[in-house]
């Protein structure tokens, strides 16, 4: 009698696991479709949310290069009254700011956008670097606006136009 009760039990807890098992079986993928639209759901709303930031960012990056570009930056900085080193120190300072300014931004672009402006921000501080060091103790600020320039002109393509044009490019892979 025990044995009959004990193999009584055995059969009905197989048959309850079985039971369940099948029951999971037939119930997950439709719980799995659920998380799936839950999470598509909540990525939506992420991107909703970002994409605002993500854009103005973008456009911050494209005024950044617009500003360190030296024929911007000379005429928003220049004063006839700087000697070159002057006016030197008064570019680098002010890329450097800018630089400082829109760093916070490169959470919101590509690795290839920041590596894009950050490269842009290298060149132009070695380009105004490169020009005051060839530059005579009493030349003025004139002087090396025109050297930069001079050395700008001479480049096959306007660095600073490629660079819009692959952050442009970048911001066209958003949509």
């Amino acid at each position: 009698m025990l044995y009959n009760l004990l193999l009584d039990i055995i059969k009905y807890t197989i048959a309850g696991i079985g039971i369940i098992y099948i029951a999971f079986y037939l119930f997950k993928p439709y719980l799995d479709k659920s998380n799936n639209i839950q999470l598509l759901e909540l990525k939506k709303e992420i991107a909703a949310q970002t994409l605002p930031l993500r854009l103005q960012a973008y456009e911050r990056l494209i005024l950044f290069t617009e500003r360190i570009n030296p024929s911007n930056l000379l005429i928003r900085l220049n004063d006839s009254s700087y000697t070159a080193a002057d006016l030197h120190a008064v570019i680098v300072s002010d890329i450097r700011t800018e630089y400082q300014h829109n760093v916070t931004q490169q959470i919101y672009v590509s690795l290839q956008a920041w590596g894009v402006v950050k490269r842009m921000k290298d060149d132009t501080l070695a380009l105004v670097n490169s020009a005051a060091k060839g530059m005579p103790a009493n030349a003025t600020g004139l002087d090396l606006s025109k050297v930069i320039l001079t050395h700008l002109g001479t480049l096959e393509k306007n660095p600073y136009d490629v660079a819009t044009a692959m952050i442009r490019q970048d911001i066209e892979e958003l949509f």
